[in-house]
């Protein structure tokens, strides 16, 4: 496969779970490289549209090549997070159809050294999905305490010797400059005592690095609800994971709206705001063994569907 080329995941199930409908309104919440993107457009008629939103230059730049072209669909650059403003801007608050929100890291970020994602190739340690806002993850371990940097590769990578790996950055960066990926993966490999089979040691703290930096986790938990504010009814919100930590945002936040506020179950009517607002749709869904082999990185892809109620 050429390099850079981007295999979305769970696509069959994707297109499935949408439900489309020719002349509806959907929001494909991250864009990436338009896989998922080409899926909804091929099943939607000359009425329809599609909004696509990515925080990422590179993206948006593939979007307007690959999309700029059809009038069915436009091109939002910016967070997810910022998805109820801009839509309520275009006067589509409770008019959407579906949403898709692919929580994945696409595989040009993934594949291209300069972004500073990847731990299998040396480049910049940079890792923001949009280079021209924030904090470069060198920026932020130039200066981040020892039990800062600790709490987030436990927190958001679940690594087990992050206290170990820490000391070791903060004793690194005393010398000289930590500026490379190349540099982190040696200091990780000195720092981490055992090996996890299947996986190479820098995994953990590269994901954990990722999600801090582009505060992944928050943008998660601020966008779902705007999602329930923005379908219509029986409009359907469907979300790919790729950690245990998103997976957990989107279920619990799936199974809270899905059932009766428990603080106000027992009262003799209750009221509408307290009321289920989802349906959750099927069990969640994962890669077949055949996409597995073809897509290396949809196997820790989890899918969840829920539909809005009236």
């Amino acid at each position: 496969m050429p390099r850079h080329e981007h295999q979305p995941v769970l696509l069959a199930r994707v297109v499935e779970a949408m439900a489309i409908k020719p002349d509806g309104l959907y929001v494909d919440g991250t864009y990436g490289r338009g896989g998922h993107a080409d899926a909804i457009l091929a099943a939607l008629g000359p009425d329809g549209r599609l909004y696509a939103i990515d925080r990422d230059p590179q993206a948006a730049a593939a979007a307007r090549r690959r999309h700029g072209h059809d009038p069915r669909f436009r091109l939002v650059r910016g967070r997810f997070s910022e998805l109820a403003r801009r839509a309520g801007g275009c006067g589509l608050r409770g008019s959407m159809d579906g949403i898709l929100l692919d929580l994945g890291v696409s595989s040009p970020q993934l594949d291209e050294g300069a972004r500073g994602f990847s731990f299998l190739r040396d480049g910049p340690l940079d890792m923001r999905m949009n280079p021209e806002r924030g904090e470069s993850a060198a920026d932020w371990l130039a200066h981040a305490g020892e039990s800062e940097i600790a709490r987030v590769l436990r927190e958001y990578g679940e690594e087990r010797h992050a206290r170990r790996i820490a000391r070791t950055i903060v004793s690194a960066r005393a010398q000289r400059p930590l500026l490379r990926t190349g540099q982190l993966v040696a200091l990780i490999e000195r720092a981490a005592p055992s090996r996890e089979r299947h996986r190479h040691p820098a995994t953990r703290t590269f994901q954990a690095l990722r999600i801090f930096i582009n505060g992944e986790l928050d943008e998660l938990e601020a966008v779902l609800p705007q999602c329930l504010e923005l379908l219509r009814a029986r409009g359907r919100l469907v979300v790919i994971s790729f950690h245990s930590l998103e997976d957990r945002i989107v279920k619990r936040f799936m199974r809270d709206r899905s059932r009766v506020d428990p603080a106000l179950a027992r009262l003799p009517s209750v009221p509408p705001e307290a009321r289920p607002r989802l349906r959750v749709l099927g069990k969640a869904a994962r890669a077949s063994e055949d996409e597995v082999r073809a897509n290396p990185r949809a196997r820790s892809a989890v899918l969840r569907v829920a539909e809005k109620l009236a």
